[in-house]
């Protein structure tokens, strides 16, 4: 490993270090890892790949691929099967190919040490100091995000906290705004704000007790992991009020996807108390909209699908335009009708 390699891997390292995004993270992980093998190795560094599993398909799938195409990684039987023993297992392996060089297989580790990802390296030469340096890379970046996650998580569901929300959402309207300028793909895309609230919550802790109440919340928060995508932020605000924000591609996605999880709350059995529902107001997000606006926009929804039967999700700019809400344009208030 030479000096360039080395000063570039040690800037690699203070960007790392300077995010709070678990995603940027791992792009930046990703091409530190590229420029490290790639300067060690003659024949240069063939790819990176991290591979993410898909819960719903009981596999895994490439989420950050550099120096190939995603057409062009061995997506053959055998390296499938490789991939998720070695994520079963949490150890490193190695895959063999004929004239080509091996692919090497590192766990992606979270504080808990669990296995969130596999990172596969594909190069002609990884000598066991390249090896080393490779695994301590991977350590700074469990313990960095271990550290980002207690900083950013609610401590009983794990799902982000609110004083979170702000950097999130605002990053996504920088985004926004970025994709409208330059046109690109992004900007077709349509996102929307979302407020989840448990109905009578309150008389789940008064019957069963804030312990039976608190696992409510986990398992409710744990149909909401396995309901949302990973790219989709989900907040816990607080109590038994739940934000989300989502990118869909046309309008007629956001009902059916938070119906679909209104439904599946309601079909779930929650140990001792049975069955319970929920209710949700969302609210479209343009690029230079205030967060406070957002939060209010699906607040107000969210108290009209309350106040109007529960167990429903309502859609704030529907409600303005059919009239069951009013917004008193000079002075931004709204009336309930």
């Amino acid at each position: 490993m030479n000096t360039v390699s080395t000063h570039s891997v040690l800037n690699k390292l203070i960007a790392l270090t300077n995010e709070r995004d678990v995603l940027t993270l791992e792009q930046s992980l990703a091409e530190a890892l590229f420029e490290l093998v790639d300067a060690s190795d003659d024949d240069k560094a063939k790819s990176v790949v991290i591979y993410h599993p898909d819960d719903t398909r009981k596999q895994l799938l490439s989420a950050i691929i550099i120096g190939k195409s995603a057409e062009q990684c061995n997506f053959s039987l055998p390296f499938k099967q490789l991939l998720i023993d070695c994520f079963k297992s949490g150890r490193y392996c190695t895959y063999e190919q004929d004239d080509q060089s091996p692919v090497r297989l590192y766990p992606v580790k979270n504080a808990k040490d669990h296995t969130v990802a596999i990172i596969a390296i594909e190069a002609m030469v990884c000598d066991s100091q390249l090896h080393d340096v490779i695994t301590l890379l991977l350590k700074i970046y469990q313990n960095f995000t271990g550290l980002i996650n207690d900083n950013e998580r609610d401590t009983l569901t794990g799902l982000l906290n609110r004083k979170t929300f702000d950097y999130k959402i605002n990053k996504i309207l920088v985004q926004m705004q970025e994709a409208a300028k330059l046109k690109s793909d992004k900007a077709n895309q349509v996102h929307f704000l979302a407020i989840f609230d448990i109905d009578h919550f309150k008389r789940v802790n008064d019957e069963f007790g804030h312990l039976i109440g608190d696992e409510v919340l986990l398992l409710f928060s744990q149909l909401m992991t396995q309901t949302f995508r990973s790219s989709d932020p989900i907040f816990r605000f607080g109590g038994e009020e739940f934000v989300g924000v989502f990118e869909c591609s046309s309008h007629d996605d956001i009902p059916n996807i938070l119906n679909r999880f209104r439904e599946k709350v309601g079909h779930f059995d929650f140990p001792q108390v049975g069955k319970v529902t929920v209710s949700a107001g969302y609210t479209e997000i343009f690029a230079y909209d205030l967060p406070s606006q957002l939060i209010d926009h699906s607040d107000l929804a969210l108290y009209f699908a309350k106040n109007n039967g529960r167990n429903r999700i309502c859609f704030y700019e529907q409600l303005i335009a059919d009239g069951s809400l009013q917004e008193n344009k000079k002075e931004g208030d709204i009336e309930l009708f």
